[in-house]
């Protein structure tokens, strides 16, 4: 009798992350438990291969993160402040456990989709918070504690010897953080579409990298109300033009929410079907030049029914 193959995705789903508790702010563990409730009815939780999460190592952390930057963050935490003194991000005691999670999680979907176990997991979603895309080398901030997708992306380099990683970032804020760890650096390839002017005010198109690193950062910062026909055809015109050139051995997609219509925090005007049209295009990369290789990373999403909408919608195309 002939085992059944194992699903091309995986899932990190872990009730550890509504542990952070950020009191009336719109980064509510109650959007967690909204993709919790739309995993469970759709059946998806059941379906997919699950990845157990864990936390980021020291090690982990500060490949991106300056290690001042973290001894601060785990001090503060630990000493009960309601906020970061870096920026606008709510904390509790429980949230260094769960934002070391959430960036160790990505670590254990890169272990997935590279380990010779899981030969035909090719693809991961990792359902965490708090969101990563705004944590800088040395500041939290926006919601973020840790850079979620970039410990992901060094971690992928450091383990396995990835060569160049593409990481897309389509949430409506621009991911200034992912920008500043790799601003110089001719291995990883930051492409952005976001609302402007919006927070956090950087993402402009003469933001290109520097040093090796210039040419490597490409943004497509977009007015409010744009929606698919010019959100796509930016995407399509250039960050996929600039994908295909740099031939990525790993795609990742800071996945945010916010830019889907209704959303309160962002006035662009995408439809659950274009996140679908959106991750084909992805996962047409990821097949083509890093042997379907693909891991997308929860960002922001901050209406409950929007975001489970959403999410559902991106895991469909993504299986």
């Amino acid at each position: 009798m002939t085992s059944s193959p194992q699903p091309e995705l995986a899932l990190v789903l872990d009730q550890l992350f509504t542990r952070h508790i950020t009191g009336e702010h719109p980064e509510h563990f109650t959007r967690y438990l909204s993709l919790t409730k739309m995993f469970e009815a759709s059946g998806l939780s059941t379906r997919l291969r699950r990845i157990k999460s864990r936390t980021a190592s020291l090690e982990d952390l500060t490949a991106v993160h300056h290690e001042r930057y973290v001894a601060l963050a785990k001090k503060e935490i630990q000493s009960e402040v309601d906020q970061l003194s870096t920026g606008d991000t709510a904390v509790c005691p429980d949230s260094w456990l769960v934002a070391s999670h959430a960036a160790g999680s990505v670590c254990a979907a890169v272990d997935e989709i590279y380990s010779d176990k899981s030969s035909h997991t090719k693809r991961a979603f990792c359902a965490v918070r708090p969101p990563g895309h705004h944590a800088t080398p040395d500041r939290g901030m926006g919601f973020c504690i840790f850079n979620n997708i970039a410990v992901g992306a060094r971690y992928a380099q450091r383990k396995y010897g990835v060569g160049k990683v593409a990481i897309l970032d389509w949430d409506v804020h621009h991911g200034n953080g992912t920008q500043d760890i790799f601003y110089e650096d001719e291995t990883v390839l930051f492409c952005s579409v976001h609302q402007s002017p919006w927070y956090p005010g950087t993402g402009m198109l003469e933001e290109l990298g520097s040093g090796k690193g210039r040419g490597f950062t490409v943004n497509a910062p977009l007015p409010a109300g744009s929606d698919m026909n010019r959100i796509g055809d930016m995407i399509d015109a250039k960050f996929l033009t600039a994908m295909r050139k740099f031939s990525p051995e790993l795609v990742m997609i800071s996945a945010g929410f916010d830019s889907r219509l209704g959303d309160p925090l962002g006035k662009f005007r995408l439809l659950d079907e274009d996140y679908k049209t959106l991750t084909f295009w992805l996962r047409k990369i990821a097949d083509e030049f890093a042997d379907g290789r693909l891991i997308s990373v929860l960002e922001g999403g901050y209406s409950l029914e929007g975001l489970a909408a959403g999410v559902q919608a991106h895991i469909e195309a993504l299986e």
